[in-house]
């Protein structure tokens, strides 16, 4: 089992504290944003103390106690394409989220939409203090973790994974008749401070599980992964950290108005198409790889495709209630201090205070790309 040593925590600290002092104006930024709602404390009411003394949380509410209205369309803030890169062990990515294009965009902290090849895939590795979110679009892959949890997760399906405390886990793909990669999107999201030392957890949410609306007469479709479009809701008690997941496929000729949470951050990620995004008649088109980031002020997206268009439009529209703490992220590990990575480091190095289980423990699913 591989270790950091000593001399990789003394690198670590010089190179946390330079990414820190890069960090200020966005943690200005976030704790801006986060003025707008309620602080995370005072809505931590759902907590129970399971019998083992440790306790348990049900998650935020995922849909807001307020009208949900669609009269001031979000104008969009930046638009970027993400690029492709490597990462992992031979997958590909388009990173849009965790680049200096968008950082800690809080409560998100890395979006990619990956591809994995036969051979490729993300070996034993540890997490700290998020949660991910795996929306697999096609393909298959599996998961394996030092607490004994297995599962696989195919296209359509998703996985909500809270690291919390720590987990090692690894994330390899199936093995294609075709030779096909296996392609979908993770997204990481912050936890609440309070919340950054719960049990590690998984949720599967099943493509049959997802409820499925149509509008604008069958020209628009939206899978509501988490959250609320055309009066539909979506399944409850996915993530600790509310966030909203829609995914829509827009037919040419077809228009989206979409309600979101006033005071959340949101982005849309063009998986195909070009998408016409529009606020106080200004219409901006959008092509596939690009993520749109929408102003904090208004309360809606207004989304359409041209009539004349060759193809449809798909894009992943995602809002997220902001937290008001500071993000220190390093590697996998994302906390609110830097004693706390430099802690998170020596847990994960000493098998401690949530590592315990990693201590000569290896993947099955993994052991292909390391023997």
């Amino acid at each position: 089992m591989k270790t950091l040593s000593s001399f990789f925590i003394a690198i670590a600290a010089l190179a946390l504290a330079a990414y820190y002092n890069n960090s200020e104006y966005m943690l200005s930024r976030i704790s801006q944003l986060s003025k707008q709602i309620k602080p995370v404390t005072s809505l931590l009411t759902t907590q129970t103390m399971s019998s083992s003394g440790t306790t348990t949380f049900g998650g935020l509410p995922v849909i807001p106690d307020e009208p949900l209205t669609t009269t001031a369309p979000r104008k969009i803030q930046k638009s970027f394409l993400a690029i492709e890169q490597s990462e992992g062990a031979g997958a590909r990515v388009r990173r849009s989220i965790g680049t200096p294009q968008l950082r800690n965009f809080s409560p998100f902290l890395m979006l990619d939409h990956f591809a994995i090849p036969p051979g490729a895939g993300f070996p034993d590795h540890p997490h700290r203090g998020q949660e991910t979110i795996t929306y697999l679009l096609s393909g298959a892959v599996d998961h394996e973790d030092f607490a004994g949890h297995k599962g696989t997760i195919e296209q359509g399906d998703l996985q909500f994974m809270t690291a919390g405390r720590g987990i090692v886990h690894a994330e390899m793909p199936r093995q294609n008749a075709d030779g096909s990669p296996n392609v979908g999107m993770q997204l990481w999201v912050d936890l609440p401070k309070e919340l950054k030392a719960c049990e590690p957890r998984y949720r599967d949410l099943r493509a049959k599980e997802i409820p499925e609306v149509t509008a604008d007469n069958g020209k628009v479709k939206a899978k509501v992964i988490s959250g609320r479009a055309y009066d539909t809701d979506s399944l409850k008690e996915l993530a600790y950290t509310p966030v909203w997941l829609l995914d829509f496929t827009v037919q040419p000729g077809g228009h989206v108005k979409q309600a979101l949470p006033k005071g959340w951050n949101a982005f849309a990620y063009l998986l195909n198409g070009t998408t016409i995004f529009s606020s106080e008649g200004v219409s901006r088109p959008v092509p596939q790889y690009h993520n749109v980031v929408f102003a904090a002020d208004g309360d809606s997206i207004e989304a359409s495709v041209e009539e004349g268009a060759e193809s449809e439009s798909r894009f992943i529209l995602v809002a997220g209630m902001p937290l008001n703490q500071p993000i220190v992220q390093y590697g996998p590990f994302v906390v609110t201090s830097r004693d706390e990575v430099m802690q998170a480091m020596q847990d994960y190095q000493t098998y401690s205070n949530g590592f315990e289980r990693a201590n000569n423990w290896e993947s099955e699913i993994g052991k292909s790309m390391v023997h």
